[in-house]
């Protein structure tokens, strides 16, 4: 199956801002509706909208909390309405936590597994039916280099996201007879205000880490993101690509 880009649906969760709102601004770019999904930045949510719009796409805004199988499907029935059913997924909302183990409590731990697996088990469960029915689809995850190698501190993140990695592997051999790729990208350090945390010392320290030498921009997992979803990506399923400036090879 292979439509037109002005008949194609992309939905990207936690598209408000950083990586997510570019990968919105890149399916817009090519004229692809977008769906924008936010939890509380409804302002962020509408400049990001509004960006998309400029490349005039059909742009639709919508909220949901991904941990509640509730209010997802009152999200879907929305698109549904508006003639926005995905025929792309991109599982991109997620929350990072930094501490020793030994300081991580139990809320703590189930905060970041809801939000990283269950709203990514939940939105693809929802959203990969038409996709399943219409012998094509992609969902592509936004993992994190830390799911691949771990780190320090970040135990509980790196576990997520290290569900994530596996959760895209199993479910692209079960879909692959479908039509329906899988993959995921799991990028390095990425300038966003993920990273507001770490002081210019630190970051610089990073930076003489990274062969690369430099952070990566939103945009550039924007564009690795955007050609795993084109129709002549259809061979590449079960896959975890790291964009990392050689950090991890």
């Amino acid at each position: 199956m292979n439509k037109p880009f002005s008949e194609t649906t992309v939905l990207v969760t936690g598209a408000s801002r950083g990586i997510g709102a570019a990968i919105a601004r890149r399916f817009a770019s090519v004229g692809m509706n977008v769906v924008i999904h936010y939890l509380h930045s409804h302002e962020s949510a509408n400049e990001t909208a509004r960006s998309c719009l400029a490349y005039g796409a059909r742009v639709l805004t919508v909220t949901a909390d991904l941990r509640s199988r509730e209010q997802l499907l009152r999200m879907k029935e929305k698109m549904e309405k508006h003639g926005m059913v995905p025929d792309i997924l991109v599982n991109n909302a997620g929350i990072a936590h930094s501490a020793m183990l030994q300081d991580v409590t139990e809320d703590d731990w189930d905060r970041v597994m809801d939000i990283n697996l269950k709203g990514m088990f939940l939105c693809t469960q929802l959203f990969m039916e038409p996709m399943i029915r219409q012998k094509y689809g992609r969902i592509i995850n936004v993992s994190s280099i830390w799911g691949i190698s771990g780190a320090s501190c970040e135990v509980v993140y790196s576990t997520a996201k290290g569900g994530v990695n596996a959760f895209t592997k199993a479910l692209a051999k079960e879909l692959a007879p479908s039509g329906v790729t899988v993959n995921a990208v799991a990028p390095g350090v990425v300038e966003t205000s993920m990273n507001d945390n770490l002081g210019e010392d630190e970051k610089q320290s990073l930076r003489n880490d990274i062969p690369a030498g430099r952070f990566a921009a939103p945009e550039e997992i924007a564009s690795l993101v955007y050609f795993i979803a084109l129709p002549e990506s259809g061979y590449i399923t079960g896959q975890i690509i790291s964009p990392n400036g050689g950090w991890l090879t």
